[in-house]
């Protein structure tokens, strides 16, 4: 196997490196490619190359150079928050980037198979059922991020039709080590980070808390892509598969936790310049798929993850 990812430096994209690293065959390489490309000294067999995806030549150029059997596309504008300031640049990320792989892996490297890294955003107001959507649900995106992924997830399952070899997984919110604070758990524990060790005062500030969301653990979400890359040839092509725990956690329930978790009094405190329109009070998935044709489900329990993301933030500087 030559796996390709794309996005490797990124938050989930390292998780996934050091997944693979652990259980693809010794004698598979992993290539990282990013726009900023580092060095990887874990094996002799893992490297890292320079790759803007909104660069279509350059696209064609790394594919068949590299020649991957495999490509795991993670690179995004992942934040919705992100995606809302700069819509043009979520768009010619999340869909255009994605389109250029496609077409390059159809014109230059027929046989490589392709695992694309949606997104549960794509859902949308499908959310608004209450109920554990599966992939038959509707996507109807209520923002720009979700709207450029489902457009780059339905461009995918029409060329799959065409010969595209590719597999479109859904993940559902996750968290661990490694995720800035645009996201909520991390801006969470770098909070009380600061509060404790003196460098703000002990209150947190806070958005809508009321929102539930299917939150994983990284670690699942990237043993999830390990596993499809070796299941790969046995899944039905072109199909999607929700990576999703089945559970709703209010956003005031992980905040509890990682109070809780805290070495001093801390006082909560509603922000209004962090209170936003909330489409999609309810997030929640059905990953039987996944299940059953994965072998896959959550091992990391919510508490451990929350702690490992409060402990990261407490040794930086």
């Amino acid at each position: 196997m030559r796996v390709l990812i794309t996005g490797a430096s990124g938050f989930v994209g390292q998780h996934l490196v050091r997944k693979l690293t652990d259980t693809l065959p010794a004698d598979t390489h992993i290539i990282q490619a990013d726009r900023s490309a580092g060095s990887n000294a874990d094996r002799p067999s893992c490297r890292s190359i320079h790759l803007d995806i909104t660069d279509a030549a350059a696209v064609t150029r790394v594919l068949q150079d590299e020649r991957p059997t495999h490509i795991v596309h993670l690179a995004a504008i992942a934040a919705v928050t992100a995606a809302n300031r700069d819509v043009r640049l979520a768009w010619n990320v999340n869909f255009a980037g994605t389109q250029n792989i496609a077409l390059a892996i159809t014109e230059a490297l027929p046989e490589c198979r392709l695992l694309y890294c949606s997104s549960a955003e794509v859902y949308g107001a499908s959310f608004k059922s209450n109920a554990a959507l599966d992939e038959t649900a509707l996507l109807q995106p209520v923002n720009p991020y979700g709207a450029a992924k489902a457009a780059a997830d339905i461009m995918l399952a029409q060329m799959a039709l065409g010969g595209l070899r590719v597999l479109r997984l859904r993940p559902f919110n996750h968290t661990g080590p490694g995720q800035n604070t645009q996201f909520v758990i991390p801006a969470f524990a770098a909070q009380i980070a600061r509060i404790e060790r003196g460098e703000q005062e002990p209150v947190i500030r806070v958005g809508d808390l009321r929102s539930r969301r299917d939150f994983l653990d990284v670690r699942d979400v990237v043993a999830a892509y390990a596993e499809t890359l070796l299941r790969f040839d046995d899944l039905p092509n072109g199909a999607a598969i929700n990576i999703a725990s089945g559970k709703a956690r209010a956003i005031q329930e992980a905040l509890d936790i990682l109070v809780s978790l805290s070495r001093v009094k801390i006082e909560v405190a509603i922000d209004p310049t962090l209170l936003r329109p909330n489409d999609t009070p309810l997030v929640l998935g059905n990953a039987s798929r996944a299940q059953a044709w994965l072998g896959w489900s959550p091992k990391y329990r919510w508490e451990a993850t929350l702690e490992a993301v409060l402990n990261e933030w407490r040794q930086k500087p």
